[in-house]
């Protein structure tokens, strides 16, 4: 059973991620706002909180990197790698659902396409992270890699998106969807 966890594991999250994209797909989008959170409008709104994802994201990965090294790390950097873990995948919360509910699973590029690749397989992968974070009877290489695959995928889906609109447009006003 126990070569079988990190299967059961990868599956749980895969699962996750198929009925995100499902739903993504079957939905018909919206194309309007739910809430702003006080940004002038729904794009304002995802830019700016994906790029705080983003910046979140990388602390993760430090302080993953540092908890894995050699270096001796402080007596808090455990609950700060969990807290901000938290915090991570709540800001993206507000995105997430704007992006399904509002405008779907969409492919029309390849770009596009990406992201909504990625953007369902995060929370897929964030399933799978928990379930390793919770089983004491994973091998030791499988946290690890399930942290870097969520890392990867949040970077895929905040470069393809806000990296993509900053590049694009630069920093988003008020108007917009």
């Amino acid at each position: 059973m126990r070569r079988s966890l990190p299967l059961v594991a990868l599956l749980a999250g895969a699962a996750v991620a198929v009925l995100l994209g499902v739903y993504g797909k079957t939905h018909d989008p919206t194309f309007r706002s739910g809430w702003t959170f006080g940004f002038g409008s729904m794009i304002q709104m995802k830019v700016w909180l994906a790029l705080a994802v983003g910046v979140l994201a990388v602390g993760q990965a430090i302080g993953a990197a540092w908890m894995y090294s050699s270096v001796p790390s402080p007596a808090w950097l455990p609950l700060g790698h969990r807290l901000n873990g938290a915090l991570t995948i709540l800001v993206s919360l507000p995105v997430a659902f704007h992006c399904l509910w509002s405008l779907g699973f969409q492919s029309y590029d390849g770009r596009v396409l990406a992201h909504s690749l990625a953007g369902c397989a995060v929370y897929g992968a964030f399933v799978t992270k928990v379930y390793g974070v919770h089983s004491r009877k994973l091998p030791g290489w499988f946290l690890p890699a399930a942290g870097g695959l969520l890392f990867t995928l949040f970077v895929t889906v905040v470069l393809t998106s806000a990296g993509w609109y900053l590049q694009t447009n630069g920093l988003p006003t008020s108007t917009g969807y």
